[in-house]
């Protein structure tokens, strides 16, 4: 069960709405999640509280406000090939149903254990045992 966080510059919901979906719809295509498993918080900060920051060039890659990061958590497993495709997809997705262009799309990939999770009920429903 991946948890995604999308934070992006001044967007309306209808592309924060799109980011999720291109996010989601990646990790279906790439790290085989389930199309019914969709966990995301979705926020636009207006820049001035709360604002994003960021360097416009570090490594190499010019980026403006249209900048979004897209953080998922999920349980430890994928190959280095499957997260590169993972990221690949996202970008491309993103400017397909955003127009985020994918110099904009900063991904962060955090991996976990399953006793790491509790969909509910104070239990941890992954747990072994």
């Amino acid at each position: 069960m991946p948890f995604v966080r999308i934070d992006a510059l001044k967007a309306d919901t209808a592309r924060l709405d799109a980011l999720g979906r291109a996010v989601h719809e990646a990790m279906t295509e790439t790290i085989d999640i389930p199309a019914d498993d969709r966990f995301q918080v979705l926020t636009s900060h207006d820049g001035t509280r709360g604002t994003l920051r960021y360097d416009d060039g570090y490594l190499g890659i010019r980026r403006d406000d249209d900048l979004v990061f897209v953080s998922i958590t999920m349980r430890r497993g994928r190959t280095p090939a499957q997260k590169q495709a993972l990221y690949r997809r996202i970008a491309e997705l993103a400017e397909e149903y955003a127009g985020t262009e994918p110099r904009n799309v900063f991904v962060r990939l955090t991996e976990n254990e399953p006793i790491d999770w509790s969909f509910g009920d104070g239990v941890a429903q992954y747990a072994v045992g």
